[in-house]
């Protein structure tokens, strides 16, 4: 067993190191930085050294402004690396203009929005190939993988988009009750509850709660297998991850949306009917004479046409950022959020532009 670290003064008049200047012997060697003061240590004695031995010996020669002398070639490239880190303060921090930092910060984050939007196209154009490839090969689409996904984003959803959007069906009515009421147009609620409903806030509320459920999920499923590198091990196997884990996903989300959306719809408007049943002393049956004069079937359509475009988004932005995921777990909780904020914001801005379209065409 190799001796304790010690420091001798001889004859000489030098300092000795001798022993073993190893992490086992740490507390000893931290006592031994206040030892004999010298112009010149030897270190020829030293049987073992490791990293924190050659910094405890570079801390005497720093303190002392000592020099070494009889260095063992075994450890010479050891002493070279500890004697030349940190020899200098790190520059202190470059003071900025507060306009330009905010320059910075603006032009950082359109590169990144760029960036996202690159990606975006990417996934998409990714798809659309696999999608070709699969009408070729219809083998290619995987429709138990298909099915497995309808069921978990769509069947599963039902009951929380039914209660959720039944609920707003009926806020929107008592409210619309509670304010016509003041100039005698109570009436006019149905108009208020079918027309939203069916053009904007069904398809808008239903897209936004996919976007947080299942978006999320998606996001978090390809996440964990990017960090446990089976993405990886399809492409080297020559397996499309596109084709395998993203277009079954995006299909399903496709074909569910819709369905929810009209789902949703009708239970709002049934949400609004109990309301302006219970609220407003209006029939049932005026309920639904007045919805059929109040409504058409464009608007009908104009919320089934917004369904499977958001759908598409929703899974686009998820599994793009999920295949975005780095090792890590921070990573994964990232990503998922900007998932789902990303999803939701431009949810809303197709919703936007639908509007303005179908404005434009008198729809």
């Amino acid at each position: 067993m190799a001796n304790a670290p010690a420091l001798v003064t001889g004859a000489d008049g030098r300092v000795h190191a001798t022993g073993a200047w190893t992490i086992e012997h740490a507390a000893l060697l931290d006592s031994l930085a206040s030892g004999p003061a010298a112009d010149t240590i030897d270190v020829s004695g030293i049987e073992r050294l490791d990293t924190l031995g050659a910094w405890s010996i570079e801390r005497l020669i720093r303190t002392r402004n000592a020099r070494l002398v009889d260095m063992p070639d075994r450890y010479r490239d050891l002493f070279d690396e500890v004697h030349g880190a940190l020899r200098s303060a790190a520059p202190p921090a470059e003071a900025r203009n507060g306009v330009v930092a905010r320059l910075d910060r603006v032009g950082r984050t359109t590169v990144e929005a760029f960036l996202d939007l690159g990606g975006f196209l990417a996934t998409g154009g990714a798809l659309a190939a696999a999608f070709v490839r699969a009408i070729f090969r219809p083998r290619a689409f995987r429709l138990t993988s298909i099915v497995h996904h309808l069921d978990r984003v769509g069947w599963q959803a039902i009951g929380i988009i039914l209660l959720i959007t039944f609920l707003i069906g009926a806020i929107i009515a008592q409210q619309g009750i509670f304010n016509f009421r003041r100039f005698g147009a109570e009436d006019y609620v149905v108009n208020l509850v079918g027309i939203l409903v069916l053009r904007e806030i069904g398809v808008l509320l239903v897209a936004i709660m996919v976007a947080g459920r299942s978006g999320s999920s998606y996001t978090a499923e390809l996440g964990s297998m990017k960090m446990r590198e089976e993405v990886d091990a399809l492409r080297t196997m020559g397996i499309d991850p596109i084709e395998i884990l993203v277009m079954p996903r995006v299909i399903a989300l496709v074909i569910a949306l819709p369905i929810l959306t009209f789902l949703g719809s009708i239970a709002a408007i049934l949400g609004g009917e109990l309301v302006s049943w219970s609220y407003g002393g209006m029939s049932p049956a005026i309920y639904l004479s007045r919805l059929r004069d109040a409504v058409s079937p464009h608007d009908f359509w104009i919320g089934m046409i917004k369904a499977p475009v958001m759908a598409f988004v929703i899974g686009i932005v998820a599994c793009t950022e999920g295949l975005k995921v780095k090792g890590s777990a921070e990573s994964l909780g990232l990503q998922t959020t900007a998932s789902v904020v990303k999803s939701i914001f431009l949810v809303i801005v197709l919703d936007g532009v639908f509007a303005i379209f179908f404005a434009s065409i008198g729809w």
